[in-house]
């Protein structure tokens, strides 16, 4: 249910908002692909956790672009 809350939280954002969430999100799963290269990551699961962020990101932005034609 943690997904769900956070989903709602990006619904009431702007897209200026869920733009810039999706560069900082993009930038940490940088970082944790880097860390996991150098073997210096201790939790492996966030680099999914980030990842699905993202695609949730992402579909709260086409939902909004389809919603505004």
């Amino acid at each position: 249910m943690k997904s769900n809350k956070f989903v709602e939280e990006l619904r009431a954002k702007t897209a200026d908002e869920l733009n810039q969430d999706l560069v900082a999100a993009k930038k940490e799963l940088f970082n944790l692909r880097f860390q996991n290269a150098t073997n210096q990551i201790e939790n492996t699961v966030r680099i999914r956790e980030v990842r699905r962020n993202i695609a949730r990101i992402q579909t709260v932005i086409t939902e909004k672009a389809s919603a505004s034609r």
